[in-house]
């Protein structure tokens, strides 16, 4: 098993451009690479793929400040008799 996670800043546009590059590779069906922090990490969704999203604002009655947010997530199952071939795969 495998987890990698990132957070880091970024413009809307730069977003934009990461999430248009993950869909085309997505619609491709080969191998999704992605970079997360100086790290890639190859992916090899099957389908189907489970697509979770969800909307939050976060705030309380007197707060100068609302924290917003949307979250999305692929989800997809493999053979678990064959780890490797569908094993996060990390490169550094």
């Amino acid at each position: 098993m495998g987890e990698l996670e990132t957070e880091e800043q970024k413009t809307r546009a730069e977003i934009a451009t990461f999430l248009r590059d993950l869909a085309d590779q997505l619609d491709g069906g080969e191998d999704v690479l992605l970079n997360l922090g100086g790290t890639t990490v190859h992916l090899n969704p099957t389908d189907p793929v489970t697509f979770k999203l969800e909307g939050e604002s976060d705030w309380t009655e007197g707060d100068t400040e609302a924290k917003q947010s949307i979250e999305f997530e692929l989800v997809w199952w493999r053979d678990a008799s064959t780890p490797e071939e569908g094993a996060l795969n990390i490169q550094e």
